[in-house]
C-alpha cells in the first residue's frame, strides 16, 4: 500500500508498561501491581523520553533519506556490512550496495534512538507477527514490513487514509476481510490485520514470484510495479532492475526494509539497547458476546483505560459491539482471572456506560441486548457543533468524543463527516 508522509493519531498508543514489578519486600513471591498514580508517571516518562513528535518525523528521518545531505560516515568497513547481510540467509534478497549502506549507517547512528524504540516494541509485536507469518508459510523477515509501514503503531493513519500496523487502505482492507465500521476497525487489530497482510503478501508473491517486487508492490501497488517493469524493458525481473522507474517513496522502501532487518539483527554490535516496551508482554484474550464499554472493566478492575485501549486498538469508541457475534478482548495476563471472577459485576454496568449510545427502546430488560444506533452527518455551510448537537438532541462533548475532535472549539469543514449516536 502506498506510503505517504504519515501522521499517527496517537503515535505509539501503547502508552505504558503494565507488567508487575517484584515487590521490594518479597521479590521472589509475587508481582506488585502498579497503582493508577504510577501509571500516570510512566505515561509522562514515556512521552517525554521516548516518543517522537509525529509520524511525519518518522517518515522523514527513517524512510525518506533522499533529501538528506548528511555525509554517510561509518567506522564499519563495507566488507563487514556485506558479510553480515550474507549471514542473513533468507528467501528475500538482502544485497549490499552504496544505496543500502546509507540506510545502514543512518539506522545505526543518527537514527539510533528510533531503532531502539522499535526494538522495544518488537518484543510485544514480533512474536505474534512471526507466528502468523509461520502459519502462512511466509519468510519471517517480513516482520519488518510493519516497522517501515507504521513504526509498529497500530493506530497510525496516513494522509491517504491507510491505517494500522500494516497500513491497509479502506478498499484493500475490505477486500481481505477486515471489518471496518463506526465501532470497529480491524485494520488496527494487530492479529487480524497481520493475518490479512499475510494473505495479501502471498497474492503479491504469486503475481511476481520475487519477494523484492512483492514487497515493493505492497508499498506502491501492483500498478506502479507493472508500469516500472514495462519501462525497464523485458529483461527486468527484480526490484533493482526497475529501481530508477519507481516512485520516490518506493525507492527508499526496500533499502529501509534491508537496513531495518540488519539493525534488528545486529543491534548489539552497534551498542543499541531496546527501550522498555510500553505495553504488557504477557497477555491473554477473552471472547466477549455482548456489547461492552471498556470503562465497565476499568471501573471494576482499576485497570487504566489507556492500558485497555493500547491492547485493544481496534475498538474506536471504547465499545466492543458484540451484538450479533463475538469479539476478542485482550487483557494483561494477571487481570484475566480477576475479570472472570468479577464478570457479572462488569456486565452489570452496561446501562451505566452505554446509555449515551442507546435508545431506551432498544434495551430489553430481561436479556439486556443492545442495538447500537448511529448515523453519519455531513457538515454544511454555517454548521457549528452546538447547532448540530441541539438538532439531534445530543451534547457537544458527545460529538467531540464520538468523532475524536480536539475540543468543543474545533473548526468544522464543509463536507466533513460526523458520527452521531442516538
Amino acid at each position: 500500500m502506498k506510503i505517504t508522509r504519515t501522521i499517527c493519531i496517537v503515535l505509539l498508543p501503547c502508552l505504558l508498561t503494565t507488567i508487575g514489578v517484584r515487590a521490594e519486600e518479597d521479590k521472589n513471591e509475587s508481582l506488585a501491581k502498579y497503582t493508577p498514580e504510577i501509571y500516570d508517571s510512566l505515561v509522562s516518562t514515556w512521552y517525554s523520553r521516548n516518543i517522537v513528535s509525529s509520524f511525519d518525523t518518522f517518515f522523514n528521518e527513517f524512510i525518506d533519506l533522499s533529501d538528506d545531505s548528511t555525509a554517510v560516515v561509518s567506522d564499519v568497513p563495507d566488507s563487514v556490512y556485506s558479510t553480515r547481510l550474507k549471514m542473513l540467509l533468507s528467501p528475500i534478497q538482502l544485497p549490499y550496495n552504496q544505496i543500502i549502506k546509507r540506510y545502514l549507517v543512518v539506522y545505526t547512528t543518527t537514527r539510533k534512538s528510533t531503532m531502539e524504540r522499535i526494538l522495544g516494541l518488537s518484543q510485544y509485536y514480533f512474536p505474534m507477527i512471526e507466528e502468523e507469518l509461520c502459519r502462512a508459510g511466509l519468510p519471517l523477515e517480513l516482520r519488518m514490513l510493519p516497522v517501515i509501514e507504521s513504526a509498529l503503531c497500530p493506530t497510525a493513519v496516513s494522509r491517504a487514509g491507510a491505517t494500522g500496523l500494516w497500513q491497509f487502505m479502506y478498499g484493500t482492507g475490505k477486500t481481505y476481510g477486515l471489518e471496518i465500521t463506526s465501532f470497529v476497525d480491524q485494520r488496527r487489530d494487530p492479529v487480524v490485520a497481520t493475518q490479512a497482510a499475510c494473505r495479501y503478501l502471498k497474492d503479491l508473491y504469486d503475481l511476481y514470484n520475487d519477494w523484492t517486487l512483492a514487497i515493493a508492490a505492497y508499498n506502491c501497488g501492483p500498478g506502479n510495479i507493472n508500469k516500472a517493469l514495462k519501462r525497464a524493458g523485458g529483461e527486468a525481473k527484480s526490484y533493482w532492475d526497475i529501481y530508477p522507474y519507481l516512485p520516490r517513496e518506493t525507492r527508499g522502501y526496500i533499502p529501509s526494509f534491508i537496513a531495518a532487518t540488519y539493525a534488528y539483527t545486529f543491534h548489539k554490535q552497534h551498542q543499541m539497547e531496546p527501550v522498555a516496551p510500553p505495553i504488557p508482554l504477557s497477555t491473554d484474550t477473552i471472547h466477549i458476546s455482548r456489547v461492552m464499554h471498556l470503562e465497565q472493566i476499568t471501573s471494576t478492575l482499576e485497570t487504566p483505560i489507556d492500558v485497555l485501549r493500547a491492547l485493544n486498538p481496534q475498538y474506536k469508541l471504547d465499545i466492543i459491539p458484540a451484538q450479533d457475534k463475538t469479539y476478542t478482548l485482550t487483557l494483561p495476563q494477571y487481570d484475566v482471572a480477576r475479570y472472570l471472577d468479577r464478570e457479572a459485576e462488569i456486565l452489570g454496568k452496561d446501562t451505566l456506560y452505554l446509555a449515551q449510545y442507546l435508545k431506551p427502546s432498544n434495551l430489553d430488560p430481561t436479556k439486556k441486548e443492545f442495538s447500537l444506533n448511529s448515523q453519519t452527518y455531513r457538515v454544511k455551510k454555517g454548521d457549528t457543533l452546538g447547532g448540530i448537537a441541539r438538532r439531534y438532541g445530543v451534547t457537544v462533548s458527545q460529538l467531540v468524543k464520538w468523532n475524536h475532535l480536539k475540543s468543543s472549539k474545533s473548526i468544522l469543514r464543509i463536507g466533513q463527516r460526523l458520527e452521531i449516536y442516538r
